[in-house]
């Protein structure tokens, strides 16, 4: 059974009708539109808007035929799309140029891909199994820190208090001489904290060529590590402790 929020259409429907109109040269007040600033408004648009869920045609007609209601609607979502251009472009993120629209890591769209998915795990602290609240995660491929997918995900990643132990990657795609082309990708997690010894896992993705790259993250293209533990120097050893990480979810 699938279900689909009604929505999330409209407001990237009238979003993007608003970007086409800036792009047109009527923008004064020079709101920054580039790829990554309309996604930022876009979620912050549907993090504000009531989400309508639907699940057959029947629901969706049901939607279309509610003008009055719909028209309120699509007011409502204008006025917090402007509001989110306003937050947007005034906290524009510092990791972007802000002029490249595609926002992809340099792969030809035209040829087949080796979509990684997100890489994801959490640390804990190996004496009390508390989450560990600082530390630097490096994910390493060849000796090389790997690209993401592009910079809403970092690398190195630091995990703070706030996250509970938690980091996620997302490599960015590479290109495949065909589709469904199987290829197991080596990478290497480098964790370093305050007080811990620094630890290095290997592991490997399976990954199967696709004829395009994948668009937006999805939760079940995710490849899940074991917990990572980290010990104070010496104190690994002594507790036995053993990463592996050859299996995705």
């Amino acid at each position: 059974m699938e279900f689909h929020n009604a929505i999330k259409s409209t407001v990237i429907s009238k979003a993007n009708e608003i970007f086409e109109f800036f792009e047109k040269g009527e923008n004064p007040e020079n709101y920054c539109i580039c790829n990554q600033c309309r996604m930022d408004v876009i979620c912050y648009t549907l993090n504000k808007t009531p989400p309508r869920y639907i699940i057959s045609n029947r629901g969706a007609s049901r939607a279309l035929s509610e003008d009055i209601e719909k028209q309120q609607e699509t007011a409502d979502i204008t006025a917090l799309i402007y509001d989110g251009l306003k937050r947007v472009s005034h906290n524009m993120r510092p990791n972007f140029a802000h002029i490249c629209k595609d926002g992809t890591a340099g792969v030809d769209p035209s040829t087949p891909k080796f979509n990684i998915p997100t890489i994801m795990g959490r640390i804990f602290n190996g004496k009390n199994f508390a989450p560990i609240s600082d530390a630097t995660v490096e994910l390493l491929w060849d000796g090389k820190l790997v690209d993401m997918k592009d910079g809403n995900w970092q690398n190195p990643y630091h995990v703070s208090s706030n996250i509970e132990g938690n980091f996620s990657f997302w490599p960015a795609p590479t290109e495949s001489s065909r589709p469904n082309n199987h290829k197991i990708f080596e990478y290497i997690i480098r964790i370093s904290s305050p007080d811990f010894e620094t630890q290095t896992h290997v592991f490997k993705v399976p990954v199967a060529s696709e004829i395009q790259e994948a668009g937006s993250f999805s939760i079940e293209r995710t490849f899940k590590l074991p917990d990572i533990y980290m010990f104070p120097p010496g104190e690994a050893e002594k507790s036995g402790y053993i990463f592996d990480a050859t299996t995705p979810t």
